[in-house]
């Protein structure tokens, strides 16, 4: 058996695998949202009618703003939080079992699902919430905050909130690769710790940074569940938009929704590959 023919028969497994879960599924949202419908049933065909209403609808494009502002505003509050965490951890926590021990406490909320950590900000946050209470009793305020719960704050704070560590990991992972031979020849050149940030640790930890990007890019893009729930119904986001298309039995206008988001998510995807190699990182 030749070499080319056993690598074929090793990566056959993992190719499989795409095709039936990946490949398959892909290509029948595809192949569906060209379909039409109509209150009772859907109806193979082949219409741009679906993608037609879809980008000229109004509604799309202020849910895709409101996704777009979802996306950059916790993936800036996920990346100084995360860089800050994944910076202190790589060159501050000397020992592998402090390190650990850290990772552990940032994984422990893991342990429950995302709705229950979300729930959980209710009574911290309503009206008559306990940050609310604790406020007007020092004195800080003279009415409920309002906007602490069911608004865009509370929804980026959730994201926030179930996100960070998808951003810490893969910045601590190229931190860690960082020779730390670099750092003390900057230093020892008189480099300030400014510098040594800006010029040493943060274009060796771009890889990093980069990935943890795309994580949290691509899970507030395609969320519904933080959003329906911590803006009490109020926002809608374009995960929101597909999920109402699919409680309302229409398949079709909801496959070109998902094609839609595929499409424009690759598209960030491409534009944040020619920042980083991310081949050489993993």
């Amino acid at each position: 058996m030749t070499q080319s023919r056993l690598s074929y028969l090793q990566a056959f497994p993992l190719f499989a695998i795409m095709l039936v879960f990946l490949v398959i599924p892909t290509v029948m949202i595809v192949a569906v949202s060209f379909w039409d419908y109509n209150a009772f049933s859907i109806i193979p065909d082949f219409i741009w009618d679906n993608y037609d209403f879809l980008l000229t609808s109004p509604v799309t494009w202020q849910a895709y703003g409101t996704t777009f502002f979802y996306a950059l505003t916790s993936w800036a509050l996920t990346l100084v939080i995360g860089f800050t965490a994944a910076y202190y951890m790589a060159f501050h926590l000397r020992t592998t079992k402090a390190q650990t021990i850290c990772f552990l406490l940032a994984t422990i909320p893991f342990l429950t699902s995302n709705i229950i950590r979300m729930i959980s900000w209710i009574p911290l946050l309503g009206r008559n919430g306990l940050v609310n209470q604790a406020l007007l009793s020092m004195g800080l305020i003279d009415n409920p905050l309002e906007f602490l719960l069911y608004s865009d704050f509370s929804v980026i704070l959730a994201f926030v909130h179930l996100y960070t560590l998808f951003m810490v990991v893969p910045i601590f992972n190229s931190m860690m690769r960082i020779d730390r031979k670099l750092v003390e020849a900057a230093i020892d050149a008189g480099a300030s710790p400014l510098q040594v940030l800006t010029q040493v640790i943060i274009p060796l930890s771009k890889s990093g940074i980069t990935i943890g990007t795309i994580f949290v890019f691509t899970l507030v893009m395609g969320d519904f569940i933080t959003v329906r729930l911590m803006s009490g119904g109020l926002s809608a986001s374009v995960g929101v938009l597909i999920y109402n298309e699919i409680t309302l039995l229409q398949y079709p206008a909801a496959a070109a929704g998902a094609v839609t988001l595929l499409l424009t998510v690759l598209m960030m995807l491409a534009i944040l590959f020619r920042f980083a190699n991310i081949r050489e990182d993993l």
